[in-house]
């Protein structure tokens, strides 16, 4: 292999990281915008249960992506405990599906 194609490989894999990473920020700011971290941490209970623990509970679920995301928007209580979440109504479907898939995808 010459050079100038490793070169251009490392470019390619930097690039794609990049891209991932600042998605991943990007899902971290939606959940701290829409105040998740407030009672939500990634691997340890707050006030509601660790994203680590809602991930393994939901991919278990047919559908967990649509599933976590219905769930965020709804609210709801019991599932985790007496402690209820509050609807997310106000959050778009598109921003109730990222936070989903970001939690699920481990959150980070």
């Amino acid at each position: 292999m010459t050079y100038s194609k490793i070169i251009s490989k490392c470019a390619a894999v930097a690039v794609l990281g990049a891209a991932f990473s600042s998605s991943a920020w990007a899902d971290l700011a939606l959940a701290q915008k829409n105040a998740c971290m407030a009672c939500h941490a990634v691997d340890k209970k707050l006030v509601g249960p660790a994203y680590q623990a809602v991930a393994e509970k939901y991919a278990k679920e047919k559908d967990y992506v649509a599933k976590l995301a219905a769930s965020i928007k709804a609210g709801g209580s019991g599932k985790y405990g007496p402690i209820p979440m509050p609807a997310q109504a106000a959050l778009s479907d598109a921003d109730a599906t990222k936070l989903a898939k970001w939690i699920l995808a481990g959150s980070k």
